[in-house]
């Protein structure tokens, strides 16, 4: 892991940073038919994931944001993980951020007695798919997830791990 790198848990006054970051990789980088009007998360991280039991971290080089994820406590033993981006710069081993920010998550979700982890993505991500497989997540098929699993409608690969 790249000491240069600070992780810390960020709300709303990061609302800003968090869109200018995961909206160009969506929408340029991988072309996912998604705007900011389908994530109004995006704009009220406070009430969407810390209200719930759920969290949002950032990484941070300096103070650039440069990576995210995000944790919906959506049930008692359940919880989504969203809004997993790293600035294409800083992806890969190199950087570690990617599994720092997913042990954080994990740490967390174990720390609140989450014991299942669900997430949706869609199948253009490769990497973002072996990443998850390497960290021991399960491809699922969308049928098997929990009914209060929150989904977003670009998501059409499901996974899931047990804590």
């Amino acid at each position: 892991m790249n000491t240069q790198i600070t992780y810390r848990q960020i709300g709303n006054e990061f609302s800003a940073a968090v869109i200018d970051l995961i909206l160009p990789i969506q929408q340029e980088e991988f072309k996912v038919n998604v705007d900011l009007a389908a994530q109004p998360d995006l704009q009220a991280i406070e009430q969407y994931y810390q209200q719930s039991g759920g969290n949002f971290w950032g990484a941070f080089q300096g103070e650039q944001l440069v990576g995210t994820i995000a944790l919906i406590a959506y049930q008692a033993g359940g919880g989504a993980i969203r809004k997993m981006f790293v600035r294409k710069e800083f992806r890969g081993k190199e950087w570690g951020i990617g599994q720092a920010l997913l042990e954080t998550l994990m740490t967390y979700a174990a720390q609140q007695r989450i014991r299942h982890l669900y997430l949706g993505t869609v199948s253009v991500l490769q990497a973002a798919m072996r990443f998850y497989e390497k960290n021991g997540f399960e491809q699922i098929p969308a049928e098997t997830l929990p009914p209060a699993f929150p989904r977003m409608p670009a998501d059409n690969i499901f996974y899931h791990r047990a804590l």
